[in-house]
């Protein structure tokens, strides 16, 4: 049985460096509490998705479920930074859109979902002023931020931390020992806390001692997820089909994500002969990388195939010099976020709850099945500002 924080590694050499990296994040956060730094709040909804952890929580995913759960009902805009992207300020995705431009996350996000608004911009302030002005997008009904819980200029409406199941951050320590961007008491600025990647056999016993080595506040909701891997589909011709592999097939796991571990745990228990290949996160392949992917791939012997992240396969799929072998055999595998414990309504209705009763739009706010909310008067577009907890 794995257990929570299996994955954490304390350079305990290194735990000095870490003391004054903490007066720093702490004089930072001092000016945010006391004023000296500006928070702006916005009459649009704004749900932060983020972490305090370098890393490999699984905000991709739950952004995505999201914007799942959104993107029917409202005008879904999500906004990143745009990690090694190849360009500057504010740009906003459209069909012709490379991966360069705005990085590989949102150009994921952009591909599996045509009908919602990607943007990126470092400066998260001026990147929702354009979401929400801007006559391309000015009908957004709202916004997600994409790794932004330690972005403190701007104040989410619902701000959820992710914390990994493997990493807990009751357990880590502050950079460069560990791997937290900030202290552990930096969690008390979420509404909503997730912990992510759970094995999918959680005794109740084991839910308890996590919910209590948490320590939240009443303020705070706790969710456990875990992950489903969806059907694979062939990378360069974006076939979804049944790969044709089973338990006895030869898989070349190939990642470049902060924490590989538990997608090979996974893989693992899935195909009795898994050889793994690592790069660092988002990393962008180059020639000699392929080289070692085709050469790798070659001597594993039939049947054999390639499994990847989606995320990884967006910035695979511009690798020219990949060989036809591998080509041919490189699936990428989709992942679902799953709740735990029957969470997964409570979750969805207090998201959605807390969209209607902030939106711009009054049609959202009025209940099809509300004959009085017709007659009602909305706040409609007056700015105000909105708060998860008030909800």
């Amino acid at each position: 049985m794995r257990t929570e924080g299996d994955h954490i590694e304390i350079n305990k050499w290194l735990l000095p460096f870490s003391w004054f990296y903490g007066l720093g994040v702490g004089f930072r956060n001092w000016l945010f509490e006391m004023g000296f730094l500006k928070t702006k709040t916005f009459s649009v909804p704004v749900i932060a998705v983020g972490n305090i952890t370098v890393g490999g929580t699984g905000k991709t995913p739950h952004v995505e479920y999201l914007v799942n759960l959104l993107h029917k009902m409202q005008k879904v805009a999500v906004l990143s930074r745009g990690y090694k992207r190849q360009s500057k300020g504010y740009v906003l995705a459209n069909d012709a859109t490379t991966m360069q431009e705005i990085g590989d996350e949102p150009y994921q996000m952009k591909q599996k979902f045509s009908d919602i608004y990607v943007a990126v911009d470092k400066k998260r302030v001026d990147g929702i002023e354009h979401l929400t002005n801007d006559e391309a997008t000015k009908d957004t009904d709202v916004i997600l931020l994409d790794d932004a819980f330690q972005h403190r200029y701007v104040k989410p409406g619902v701000n959820i931390l992710l914390v990994d199941y493997h990493r807990l951050i009751i357990y880590d320590k502050l950079l460069p020992a560990g791997r937290l961007r900030e202290p552990e008491e930096g969690k008390k600025r979420a509404d909503v806390v997730i912990i992510t990647k759970c094995p999918k056999d959680l005794k109740p016993m084991e839910y308890r001692v996590l919910t209590k080595a948490m320590s939240l506040y009443a303020y705070q909701d706790l969710y456990f997820t875990t992950f489903d891997y969806d059907v694979p589909y062939l990378v360069f011709t974006g076939e979804k089909r049944e790969a044709p592999i089973d338990r006895q097939t030869n898989v070349l796991l190939l990642t470049a994500i902060a924490q590989p571990k538990q997608m090979e745990l996974d893989m693992s228990e899935m195909f009795d002969h898994i050889t793994t290949l690592s790069f660092s996160d988002h990393h962008y392949f180059s020639t000699d990388d392929a080289a070692q992917i085709n050469n790798a791939f070659a001597q594993m012997a039939e049947p054999k195939v390639i499994i990847t992240t989606e995320k990884d396969a967006t910035r695979l799929a511009t690798l020219t010099t990949l060989s036809k072998d591998v080509k041919e055999h490189l699936y990428a595998m989709p992942v679902r976020v799953s709740f735990m414990l029957d969470q997964q309504e409570k979750f969805n209705e207090k998201i959605i709850s807390y969209v209607r009763k902030n939106s711009r739009n009054s049609i959202l706010v009025k209940p099809k099945d509300d004959n009085k909310a017709k007659n009602s008067n909305h706040s409609g577009d007056r700015p105000r500002t909105i708060s998860f907890r008030d909800n």
